[in-house]
């Protein structure tokens, strides 16, 4: 018998993950009754991470499977240094301090970094190809997730050799989405762009109506948001 724990920090809605998690293994040989998953959740507020990968240490779980990015698996990491830590994305891991290299990752952390730098240049020229006369491209991020803060900054540098003006509106600083949709209104943004933030994601149904809504050509890093009826889609798989 093998006890899995499963920690997400509860910001994006999950999508069947935990399925397709219980299906793979499965598919390994590693069914309910061979197994079991302890199941905990922050509910996204990262302050609870911290004990519950505590509580999941304190199981002798097997291994550790993180969600959400950089705050669940920095939990898990600080709460045990010999427990295998699986995460299931994690931005750009190296910087976080997550783990050596991605190379070679040392310690007892390892899984999948979603980095990708080049794609964000890429974003904003098929924006500008199905879109030729903007010129202010608004981008909504958190700043709790450190690759996204990255993203903005290559595509505020990656924009000037388009000709275009990024227009950064930080999610965290405005208590509804209808006043991120404002301030995208006021700083006269004629384009979004959006990254793979898992709070975007959570908001993926009123960020691809209100583009719809204001006419506003977008593109999104996530296949979800152009199946929802977004605009574009371009990301890593």
């Amino acid at each position: 018998m093998y006890r899995i724990g499963w920690l997400p920090d509860g910001v994006r809605l999950e999508h069947g993950l935990q399925e397709e998690v219980t299906r793979g293994l499965a598919e390994l040989g590693y069914t309910e009754g061979k197994n079991s998953i302890e199941r905990r959740n922050a509910e996204g507020k990262f302050e609870r991470l911290p004990k519950l990968a505590r509580e999941l240490v304190a199981l002798k779980v097997d291994l550790i499977v993180t969600f959400g990015g950089v705050p669940a698996t920095r939990a898990a990491k600080a709460a045990t240094a010999s427990i295998p830590i699986v995460m299931a994305e994690a931005g750009d891991p190296v910087g976080a301090g997550l783990v050596a290299s991605l190379a070679r990752p040392g310690g007892n952390v390892t899984g999948r970094s979603t980095m990708a730098p080049d794609i964000t240049r890429k974003k904003l020229q098929l924006l500008r190809e199905v879109a030729p006369k903007i010129s202010r491209v608004a981008t909504l991020y958190h700043r709790s997730f450190e690759a996204t803060v990255l993203n903005v900054r290559e595509a505020e540098a990656a924009a000037l050799a388009l000709g275009l003006t990024v227009l950064p509106i930080e999610m965290g600083a405005f208590q509804t989405m209808d006043a991120a949709f404002a301030a995208i209104a006021r700083a006269g943004a004629d384009a979004l762009l959006t990254f793979g933030d898992p709070f975007v994601s959570r908001h993926q149904r009123e960020i691809v109506a209100f583009a719809a809504t204001n006419r506003l050509p977008a593109i999104y890093s996530l296949r979800e948001f152009a199946e929802g009826g977004g605009l574009l889609a371009y990301g890593t798989s």
